[in-house]
């Protein structure tokens, strides 16, 4: 019998850990996005409407990003302390090739990597 191939997200706008669950010790992968502060300054000085049509650009290769990521799995669970969790899962509920995942939602605050991973092996150890 095959391991079910689970993976937390904790995230928010701009960081994504992605923690794949195994019964080995787990690993953090990391996904930014590219739309950093900076950018969001600079464009801002140049245009309020260009700032949002960047911001929604660089967002949209960030969850196209994390999708591909979790396209592999039959079961993820997001996590973290914005919207940002809720917004991806729209996104992908709007895509057919995620239609077999199982993706949940959970509220998070700010965690360091251990309070990450115990998440993660908690939630998917029930």
């Amino acid at each position: 019998m095959t391991e079910t191939k689970k993976l937390g997200i904790w995230m928010d706008h701009s960081t994504a850990n992605l923690i794949e669950f195994t019964t080995d010790a787990m690993v953090t992968k990391t996904i930014t996005s590219k739309f950093t502060h900076q950018a969001k300054e600079h464009s801002l000085g140049k245009s309020e409407n260009l700032m949002h049509n960047k911001e929604q650009h660089e967002q949209a290769d960030y969850y196209k990003e994390l999708g591909e990521a979790i396209k592999n799995h039959e079961a993820v669970i997001l996590f973290g302390p914005t919207d940002a969790k809720v917004e991806l899962l729209h996104v992908l509920r709007a895509d057919n090739r995620f239609e077999k995942i199982k993706i949940e939602t959970k509220p998070a605050d700010k965690m360091t990597e251990n309070q990450q991973h115990a998440f993660v092996k908690e939630y998917f150890s029930k």
